[in-house]
């Protein structure tokens, strides 16, 4: 089901990263990151919901097949999710062509927020736990991939 009749349900990433500055110019750079992992997380709880990814006993392996389906190209084009690795307690995401990274320069400090907050609210609810997030590694930064890493509170 389509939400609009003749564009769909796509807009572009123009369209949203020029939302993301004026809410930085408007609320500041820590405001708008705190808003923008706090939707990420709710639109990423409501897509594990969607996916029956909540207290599941899919492998890593398989919820990062089911992610990558529904936030990749087939899906909303958020980002791919390459893997999930488990490392004991340590859950790393790694990701490509997110939304947040699209259109940075090479070296800039643009953070992963709305995207990590949509892989983390996910992970929430494949686990079951409440996690702290953080993006560690950026291809804005010369890294390979976005990777998010995910701890218990």
């Amino acid at each position: 089901m389509s939400l609009r009749k003749e564009l769909g349900d796509f807009n572009s990433i123009v369209c949203f990263k020029s939302a993301i500055t004026g809410m930085e110019e408007a609320l500041g750079e820590k405001a708008t990151a705190i808003a923008l992992t706090t939707a990420g997380r709710t639109r990423g709880k409501k897509l594990a919901e969607d996916l029956g990814l909540v207290g599941s006993t899919l492998s890593l392996d398989d919820a990062a097949d089911k992610l990558k389906q529904a936030l990749g190209k087939e899906g909303t084009c958020l980002c791919i999710v390459e893997k999930i690795v488990a490392d004991g307690e340590l859950i790393r995401v790694y990701t490509t062509e997110t939304l947040c990274s699209a259109g940075e320069v090479a070296g800039s400090l643009r953070k992963c927020t709305f995207t990590m907050g949509a892989v983390w609210g996910a992970v929430e609810q494949l686990i079951g736990k409440r996690l702290r997030g953080t993006h560690t590694d950026s291809v804005l930064r010369g890294g390979t991939h976005d990777v998010f890493e995910f701890t218990p509170l």
